[in-house]
């Protein structure tokens, strides 16, 4: 299981997408933790205009991750990509995650 985290807040709309690509482009492995950064001023200080951030768990993080192809990349450099994607990032059937709720925050499974 690989551990993602999302900076974001509520209303995000770019978050929306880049969790949108992160289910079509990601493997089925990745746990997604959505950490809200209103809730700390400095989260907010630090991701206030940046949202939304992609960390892995080593702490490298990717910022504007709703953009397919960065995404893909990024993904593919730790191996969580989802097999079946073609080389253009293109979906080869339906998405093999899905999402449920933990304590108020969607999480992918």
């Amino acid at each position: 299981m690989s551990q993602l985290t999302l900076y974001t807040t509520l209303g995000c709309h770019l978050c929306e997408i880049l969790e949108a690509e992160l289910a079509r482009l990601g493997h089925a492995s990745i746990q997604l933790e959505r950490v809200e950064i209103a809730e700390s001023e400095i989260l907010l200080a630090r991701y206030g205009t940046r949202i939304p951030v992609l960390a892995d768990e080593g702490g490298n993080e990717l910022e504007r991750g709703f953009e397919r192809d960065r995404l893909a990349a990024w993904l593919e450099a730790r191996g969580l990509c989802a097999e079946g994607k073609s080389e253009s990032g293109a979906d080869q059937g339906p998405s093999r995650i899905s999402m449920r709720l933990v304590k108020g925050r969607r999480v992918l499974k």
